[in-house]
């Protein structure tokens, strides 16, 4: 059976994160919505908004969803069917949808020492409006677009300084080698620009493209 998009309320989805609820997150997707951009031809990645760290949204996802350690809030907007990598952080993920997007995702459990087929990976719609949860297991990259078109912004929150420089190490194992920047592990598609640029390439069968399922 091929990929199918499934929702981020059905059960097959508590493998990967939960859906957050309890937040007001209005003011924070206001801001998102009317102060960043939305290429139709890109995705943009910004680790840390002023903008929306100033929202109420900030204290309370620090204290609360975070247990009170330093975060950062950003975005990930723009317009994407393609998988092209996959990463996964020490922590959870939080992600906010303004914009209805699809979200693939997969194992890491899966990856371990191998190369992760892309067979593997799966389908969600998350609505407008819904925040999610995806756990530390939970390899991820950027949304996709629900539609044929359709641009996309999606809040990230996650631990402050996820993303940035990549810091000097020695390689010990596998693992370390997909370091690709701070508190990022990525594996790479062969077709995906990431790989041209020092990626690991972790990924093998088709670099999934959800234009005809939207």
């Amino acid at each position: 059976m091929g990929l199918k998009i499934q929702k981020v309320t059905d059960e097959a989805f508590g493998t990967y994160g939960r859906v957050v609820t309890g937040y007001d997150t209005k003011e924070l997707l206001d801001v998102l919505v009317k102060k960043t951009p939305a290429p139709a031809d890109a995705v943009v990645y910004v680790p840390s908004d002023a903008n929306l760290e100033a929202t109420p949204a900030m204290k309370d996802f620090t204290m609360n969803c975070y247990g009170g350690m330093p975060i950062q809030i950003g975005y990930c907007n723009g317009t994407n069917t393609k998988l092209n990598c996959l990463e996964y952080h020490r922590d959870s993920e939080i992600d906010i949808a303004a914009e209805d997007c699809i979200l693939l995702l997969a194992r890491q459990q899966d990856c371990m020492g191998k190369m992760l087929d892309t067979s593997k990976v799966e389908a969600f719609f998350c609505p407008a409006g819904t925040g999610v949860e995806l756990y530390a297991t939970t390899l991820h990259y950027a949304p996709c677009s629900a539609k044929k078109g359709d641009h996309f912004r999606v809040v990230i929150i996650l631990p402050k300084g996820t993303n940035l420089e990549k810091p000097a190490i020695t390689v010990k194992n596998d693992d370390d080698a997909r370091l690709f920047a701070a508190n990022k592990w990525l594996i790479a598609h062969p077709e995906a620009g990431e790989a041209k640029q020092g990626a690991v390439i972790g990924l093998t069968g088709e670099n999934i493209d959800i234009i005809d399922l939207i």
